[in-house]
């Protein structure tokens, strides 16, 4: 028996004592469902990496746009109000572009962005 596999069968020991003896049972949240991310809009071969950046603190800005197109396309179903529609189509097609160009990292030309906010009236 190699040494990993000697401490993997000790810890599973010490678990299954600790479960035995009741050391878990008045965890908070115990017999809640866990909480778990939503990583629908992350593609599945990269959801691992983005999780261990998300736990880290980072998030990729990739993410970040996908998840912003998410909320304004829910937004868009509810808004009546043509300007404010016109405003937030303009936003998604110029979120959808940044998607589609591939970009990993989208930057934001601060310049840039304040005309568009200042031509279709966003913010």
């Amino acid at each position: 028996m190699s040494l990993l596999r000697a401490l993997d069968a000790l810890a599973e020991a010490r678990i299954e004592e600790a479960m035995r003896e009741g050391a878990f049972d008045d965890l908070p949240g115990a017999g809640l469902p866990l909480v778990l991310d939503d990583d629908r809009l992350v593609p599945k071969e990269l959801r691992a990496a983005y999780r261990v950046l998300k736990n880290a603190g980072f998030a990729p800005a990739e993410v970040e746009v996908r998840r912003e197109r998410a909320s304004l396309a829910a937004l868009l179903v509810g808004l009546d109000a043509d300007a404010a529609r016109r405003r937030a189509l303009a936003k998604l097609a110029l979120l959808d572009a940044a998607l589609d160009a591939g970009r990993s990292r989208v930057r934001r030309d601060r310049h840039y962005e304040a005309r568009l906010a200042a031509r279709f009236g966003a913010r």
